[in-house]
């Protein structure tokens, strides 16, 4: 199969004009969740560490005027982005494919001088491989879905096609990028927030590097998508057609889990349908499907880290301090004592009513309790998802409050949007580079 994919990878020479502009859209996205990822903690120690490990180089390291090799800025670039889980995500892969698949293509590209065209037809054929490989596999039943595990394949297919290795050389870069993906061993066991979370930077630099080993003679294990049992074919071959993958990214406006965003949806809703004060609530019912009870939810969660996994903790947020308090969720909130005290009161049970939904869809149906009414609301589709998505506007009104966590000015700001929004229309590959590192003098 992975010689399918590669086959089919090289076979592309162009993408439509409409798999171009949802392209356009993902990058803007997945830069501006950087740019508030880049103050995090994991934004930081990737920054002072990447370039220790991968050395100086050519190609920029986001909002700076740093740079290292291809490998070391993609993983500063990927942990940016992944750093506070407001990058896009698909649901048939269930996870973050833009992360890590956006910051290779602009390493990879910048270091060999690629132009927009090639640069928006990689990251479309990237974000292809990567959600064909994690959707042929039967999600429901795996032990984490962690986007480390497989956005891999779509950093090796994307910068392979970039470089212009032949199929048969991309096929052993996907199979190595495969074979020596992350682990992610705690996941499903730690209580513990920390910065490593979906190995999305590790998938990156890997990705790169398997394409750098499979060009020097490297060999990996080509059949380890064969197995039928594991994998379903029917997903995984065929030429994308009309529909790309891309086209059917989600976005998010809070800086959490995905499967928390429907029950902020509906209690932000009930708030104002109820006028209700936070004093005023005596309990909340979350009714979500099973998968979402696995998280951690910690009530009283003590990193930003944990507080993104925590369902009560992000709704109690959002009431509390309204939902801009989610875009990103900042440190400061982690101990306040009226979020903590009405995470407390919230519940979460799984219902028989979305007992088959996950991974097609993420629903919730909220109650509140309080001021002597009862109400609940019902969330199928939280905003950002192709059947309830975004407009242009809200998207571009989410990028630039996220600048606004950035060294960058206003100008700056808006420079840059254009750049990564009209990218291959009236700006070139130049015109990107350096509105990203426009913050130094």
């Amino acid at each position: 199969m992975i010689d399918r994919l590669a086959t089919m990878c090289t076979s592309v020479s162009a993408v439509p004009s409409h798999v171009l502009d949802a392209t356009r859209q993902t990058l803007v996205d997945t830069i501006g969740a950087a740019a508030a990822g880049a103050a995090t903690r994991a934004g930081q120690a990737s920054l002072k560490g990447a370039p220790l490990i991968w050395g100086p180089g050519d190609c920029s390291i986001w909002f700076s005027r740093r740079r290292s090799t291809a490998v070391g800025a993609a993983f500063v670039n990927a942990a940016y982005a992944a750093a506070l889980d407001l990058d896009d995500g698909h649901r048939k892969a269930s996870g973050h494919p833009a992360a890590a698949i956006i910051p290779s293509v602009l390493a990879c590209a910048e270091h060999n001088g690629a132009g927009a065209d090639a640069i928006l037809t990689a990251i479309a054929l990237g974000y292809e491989v990567a959600v064909r490989v994690s959707s042929s596999r039967e999600i429901a039943t795996l032990r984490t879905t962690d986007s480390g595990l497989w956005c891999g394949y779509g950093v090796a297919a994307a910068t392979a096609w970039l470089y212009g290795v032949s199929a048969a050389v991309m096929s052993h870069a996907l199979a190595i990028a495969g074979q020596t993906s992350t682990s992610q061993a705690a996941t499903g066991f730690t209580r513990i927030g920390h910065t490593v979370k979906e190995g999305i930077p590790w998938a990156t630099a890997n990705g790169i590097q398997a394409v750098m080993l499979a060009n020097a003679g490297h060999r990996g294990p080509v059949d380890m998508l064969d197995d039928a049992d594991t994998y379903a074919r029917t997903r995984l071959v065929g030429l994308p057609g009309d529909a790309w993958a891309i086209e059917g990214a989600y976005f998010k406006l809070y800086s959490c889990c995905r499967w928390a965003h429907a029950a902020i949806d509906g209690a932000l809703t009930l708030q104002v349908r109820m006028s209700l004060s936070i004093c005023d609530i005596d309990t909340i019912l979350v009714e979500t499907f099973e998968r979402a009870l696995s998280l951690p939810n910690l009530p009283d969660p003590s990193t930003n880290e944990a507080a993104q996994y925590s369902i009560p903790f992000c709704i109690a947020l959002a009431l509390v301090h309204g939902e801009q308090a989610l875009l990103p969720l900042k440190e400061e909130h982690l101990g306040d004592a009226a979020v903590v005290a009405l995470a407390r009161r919230i519940r979460l049970v799984s219902s028989r009513n979305y007992e088959h939904a996950f991974p097609g869809s993420t629903p919730a149906r909220v109650t509140i309790a309080g001021k002597g009414q009862v109400d609940q609301q019902e969330v199928l589709s939280p905003r950002g998802e192709p059947l309830n998505p975004l407009t242009r506007d809200a998207l571009e009104t989410k990028f630039l409050a996220l600048m606004e966590k950035s060294p960058f000015d206003e100008k700056q700001a808006l420079a840059l949007l254009e750049a990564a929004g009209r990218l291959g229309i009236d700006r070139k590959p130049s015109d990107l580079y350096a509105a990203l590192r426009a913050c130094e003098p």
